[in-house]
């Protein structure tokens, strides 16, 4: 019989007998067949073969071509540490990686801003929802809603920032469904990780002037303040410096002292020597008067309200304030100098190293990989389903 069958060919010209022969042959073929597809069990065909076919439908037929563009930039820094890999050349050449800007760039990339940003005009949602777009891949497609944060949640699967902290390289990769729209979307999100960095470091800048600057202004006004006092007491009290004009009421006193010693001992020499002389009288008067003067002179100095000691203590605070005010002016003018100098050393900056590339053919999705891997699964779910289904029935018996 299967020497027969294997003579007959369809679609040739058979005798009576032949036909009847050809008829049972496919009769028992399709009962084969329908043997064979009765064997397969339910699990193996809900588990393996269904997920499989519709992997082959979606894949082949359904999924849109995916393109991918891809950039690479770093932030650098005149001033702080690098830690190692690329950032070892930056740092040969004077530069170092800013890494508090990088995070700040890759955090903005993500963020909503950027979106909002990305989106004017509705670019981005005009660009991943084209009718050329499958239904599970555009936006609003199958299981997404219309509202920003669902946006929000699609932009987070189509852009991707990585940071390398062992290179301080960050890599920005756009996902697209034509080459033009991921490499522009790509520039546009470069170009505002640099706008961001650029505003940090700014705004930085500005901070540590202001405030240095803000320090001048109250040292200025302190160090005015108090030479104003001290001014208005030296008019008021008639006195440019008390200790100064002390050491000179001194100086006087120790020359009248010594002239009044003198007339002394002249007078007492002429009342011994002659004591009619009429010169006793004049001495007599002279050294009174010299007596009195000393006496008026060292109530200048000391011993009243109005002497130079009283008032010394006062000056001398007024002056201790003038002289700490005009210090600390000069202390917040270096600072100041300072505050620029340390700012020009805080500038960070982008540096860009590969720039946005325009690709040239798809690289997602990957359709031999994701048909194969949905069989593999598959298997896998159903050997696991099915040993733990035998060792439910086994347990039962």
């Amino acid at each position: 019989m299967d020497a027969m069958h294997a003579k007959i060919e369809p679609g040739l010209e058979y005798p009576q007998g032949h036909q009847e022969q050809r008829a049972l042959y496919y009769a028992e073929k399709q009962e084969m067949i329908a043997r064979n597809f009765k064997k397969i069990s339910p699990l193996f065909l809900i588990t393996v073969i269904i997920p499989t076919l519709l992997a082959i439908l979606y894949f082949g037929f359904i999924a849109s071509d995916v393109y991918i563009s891809e950039s690479r930039f770093t932030v650098r820094s005149p001033e702080k540490s690098t830690p190692t890999g690329l950032g070892a050349l930056f740092k040969s050449s004077g530069f170092t990686n800013a890494g508090d800007e990088v995070y700040a760039a890759q955090d903005y990339v993500q963020s909503r801003d950027a979106l909002q940003a990305l989106n004017r005009k509705n670019a981005f949602t005009r660009a991943y929802s084209a009718p050329s777009i499958s239904a599970f891949d555009r936006f609003p497609g199958i299981g997404w809603g219309t509202t920003f944060e669902d946006l929000y949640k699609y932009y987070k699967k189509k852009v991707d920032v990585k940071y390398e902290t062992s290179s301080s390289i960050v890599t920005l990769t756009v996902r697209a469904f034509t080459p033009r729209d991921a490499a522009r979307f790509n520039e546009q999100l470069l170009e505002m990780a640099e706008a961001t960095v650029n505003k940090l470091n700014e705004r930085g800048r500005q901070d540590l002037i202001r405030f240095a600057q803000r320090e001048v202004g109250e040292a200025k006004v302190k160090s005015q303040t108090a030479a104003l006092a001290l001014s208005a007491y030296r008019n008021a009290a008639g006195v440019v410096d008390p200790e100064k004009q002390a050491t000179v009421q001194v100086q006087m006193i120790s020359k009248l002292q010594d002239e009044l010693i003198a007339t002394r001992t002249q007078l007492t020499e002429t009342r011994t020597v002659s004591p009619q002389n009429p010169q006793i009288e004049v001495l007599a008067t002279r050294a009174k008067s010299l007596s009195d003067e000393i006496d008026k002179q060292l109530g200048l100095v000391a011993g009243s309200s109005r002497s130079l000691s009283s008032r010394a203590a006062q000056y001398q605070r007024l002056l201790l304030e003038n002289q700490f005010a005009d210090k600390q002016l000069a202390s917040a003018m270096a600072s100041l100098d300072e505050a620029r100098n340390e700012a020009n050393r805080k500038q960070a900056y982008v540096e860009r190293i590969v720039q946005p590339n325009v690709p040239d053919e798809p690289l997602e999705p990957r359709r031999w990989r994701g048909i194969f891997s949905t069989f593999i699964l598959g298997l896998a779910a159903w050997g696991i389903i099915s040993m733990l289904v035998a060792g439910m029935l086994e347990h039962r018996d």
